[in-house]
């Protein structure tokens, strides 16, 4: 039975500003399909230009705090998963703790001065491209996390939950609760996330590497992964073995490393084995959109790991959860899952 507070995750909280685009829009603002990148000054006006001509939808978003809420809705128990995020004193930020109470997350977050973050989702023929202008959630401190109400979620959890995407805002938080989870033998989860943090976070993204005992991501930000350490292989099967296999903080929990491939099989890779477990195929004429689909993987996932379910019955529910978003527009959900 998952206790309360049992899974805890970290992250920027987000307000997707969703629309379907076309092919000029994308090249208007140099923006490539399958990709998340932080807004430069070039992609401003784009959230603006999105609302005036294409029929937008806010959803409640950011990668973390969507697996978490899909976690949440999995289990189906109020308060068994708790987020932590910086949000602004705004109208998005109100909707954004409406949104999560209605989905039985306890959040605690730090409400900052500046403005809400927003991600532009751009979705065409399906395919989605995040472009997020992080704001607020580019403020969290670990000072908020140190708060003794804060940190007894940390105490209270037994596994954690940290996208990548929150390394270019507060890796001193993540080691903190890194080396909390380590000496406690508590279990650590992260995402590769995107290519950039691949790419221009390799440095933080390495040191908190050894603490994580599973490391979820898509073949795109393998490969990312793979050429940025010089491995030279493109074989997602081989990437995720070398990830599962770089040095651990401790010997506790080995690391096993989770790839999904869109319509392809998910590549698990555990003791020097790799596994490939097929997702659940869905004919296209279904497909809304893959926004959050990566998320809702990890969220089914984790609601079964929390639950000590074997990694197939984890993948499993990952595959179904994604399979209920890709099917929906953002990361939304029906009343209650119908997973078996």
């Amino acid at each position: 039975m998952a206790h309360d507070g049992i899974l805890l995750g970290m992250g920027n909280p987000l307000l997707d500003i969703s629309a379907v685009v076309d092919q000029e829009f994308l090249d208007k603002y140099d923006i490539k399909l399958n990709n998340a990148i932080l807004a430069e000054d070039k992609h401003l006006p784009m959230y603006d230009d999105m609302s005036s001509k294409y029929t937008v939808e806010y959803i409640a978003g950011g990668a973390t705090q969507n697996s978490i809420r899909v976690a949440q809705w999995m289990l189906q128990k109020p308060g068994a998963t708790s987020y932590m995020g910086s949000i602004g004193k705004d109208k998005f930020g109100e909707e954004m703790k409406k949104n999560a109470k209605q989905a039985g997350v306890n959040v605690h977050y730090y409400e900052d001065e500046s403005p809400t973050g927003t991600c532009g989702v751009c979705v065409v023929g399906g395919e989605r491209s995040l472009v997020a202008n992080l704001s607020a959630a580019n403020c969290y401190k670990p000072d908020h996390l140190k708060k003794p109400e804060n940190w007894a979620l940390v105490e209270k959890a037994k596994y954690y939950y940290i996208a990548g995407f929150f390394l270019t805002v507060s890796p001193e938080s993540i080691m903190l609760v890194a080396e909390h989870a380590t000496a406690n033998n508590k279990v650590f989860s992260t995402n590769l996330s995107a290519p950039f943090i691949c790419e221009f976070f390799k440095d933080v993204q390495d040191k908190v590497f050894p603490y994580m005992d599973y490391v979820f991501g898509n073949e795109t930000e393998a490969r990312a992964f793979s050429k940025v350490h010089g491995w030279e292989t493109e074989n997602v099967e081989e990437i995720a073995l070398k990830i599962s296999q770089l040095p651990k903080a401790s010997g506790t929990h080995k690391r096993i490393t989770v790839i999904t491939q869109g319509a392809d099989p998910v590549v698990v890779a555990e003791d020097g084995k790799v596994k490939l477990l097929p997702v659940i195929p869905l004919p296209k004429e279904k497909l809304v959109d893959t926004n959050g689909a990566g998320d809702a993987f990890v969220g089914g996932f984790l609601s079964q790991l929390v639950l000590e379910k074997p990694i197939e019955e984890c993948v499993r529910a990952g595959c179904y959860a994604a399979n209920v978003i890709i099917q929906r527009s953002g990361c939304t959900y029906p009343e209650k899952p119908d997973f078996e």
